[in-house]
């Protein structure tokens, strides 16, 4: 099997991994949606509050009591609707690509906010770092955070051996 290789792509906002990573900010343009996630919620004021104060969205905009347009960075699109908290989050996950220095912040905001909400971070055997939290709305959330590519590293050698080769 012929290695793996990634062509370089100017569209994505997640900056290249390591320790002076900047996180952008919140990408208020419109653009058609490559991908996005609805959220049912029976309290619209508690689950924007939730999103924007502990994982750093901002309200789009919101035509109240039918959607709230929520985003972080662009391509991190979520629209609140109207519906019922299921009694039990469901095994999915979605998840959300922040940068390493932001998951402590990440992971204290939202225990503040609702306290026991999140696990982690933990570190992944393919080079991320990752905070669950479970938001109000009982949706499980992955904030994940690639963590700067060390090619001695036994996540590299893993990647090796799968025939990936990572630039």
């Amino acid at each position: 099997m012929a290695p793996m290789t990634f062509p370089a792509f100017d569209i994505s906002p997640v900056p290249v991994p390591g320790p002076d990573a900047v996180a952008p900010e919140p990408f208020r343009g419109i653009y058609g949606m490559p991908m996005f996630v609805t959220v049912p919620t029976a309290d619209f004021a508690a689950s924007i509050d939730f999103w924007s104060r502990a994982l750093g969205f901002i309200d789009l905009f919101s035509v109240p009591g039918q959607v709230t347009h929520l985003r972080r960075w662009a391509f991190q699109d979520v629209l609140l609707v109207p519906g019922e908290r299921p009694a039990e989050a469901a095994p999915l996950t979605v998840s959300f690509s922040c940068v390493l220095d932001e998951l402590d912040t990440i992971a204290a905001a939202c225990e503040t906010a609702v306290p026991g909400c999140t696990s982690g971070p933990r570190l992944m055997p393919w080079g991320s770092s990752e905070l669950e939290v479970c938001t109000p709305e009982n949706l499980r959330v992955v904030m994940t955070a690639a963590r700067p590519y060390d090619p001695d590293s036994p996540a590299a050698a893993n990647l090796r051996a799968m025939g990936i080769e990572a630039p």
